[in-house]
């Protein structure tokens, strides 16, 4: 851990550019210092299939969720959603210019004795 999925209405394709927010929200995680590189995965996960609102068909929506771990404190996981969400924000501001674009996050910590994990990148960069 940690995970952070990026689930987005197929109406977005062409409209944002998903690789520069996995990206910069990859960034943003680790800037906050608390996740170790080796276990954090960021990706984007479309979603084909979706009602909305009042189900215009210009209506989209991002759902950030983001998997954790336990061991950190409230302080901390309040630190990084607001990082996470403001990096979200910010990349994705074009999208709030319309009256159709909502956006969430969510931070949920896994309980390591329902967790299995098996990682081969640790050690590559645990080495350096």
């Amino acid at each position: 851990m940690p995970h952070l999925i990026v689930e987005y209405s197929a109406n977005l394709e062409g409209r944002t550019d998903l690789d520069a927010l996995c990206a910069a929200l990859l960034e943003t995680v680790l800037e906050t210092g608390l996740f170790e590189i080796g276990a954090l995965r960021v990706r984007a996960l479309r979603a084909d299939h979706y009602a909305i609102a009042d189900r215009l068909p210009q209506n989209a929506f991002v759902d950030l969720n983001f998997r954790i771990g336990k061991g950190r404190s409230a302080e901390e996981k309040k630190r990084t959603g607001e990082a996470l969400f403001a990096t979200a924000s910010r990349l994705l501001a074009p999208l709030f210019e319309t009256p159709h674009f909502a956006l969430s996050l969510e931070i949920r910590e896994i309980d390591a004795e329902l967790s299995w994990k098996k990682n081969a990148i640790h050690p590559r960069l645990r080495g350096k």
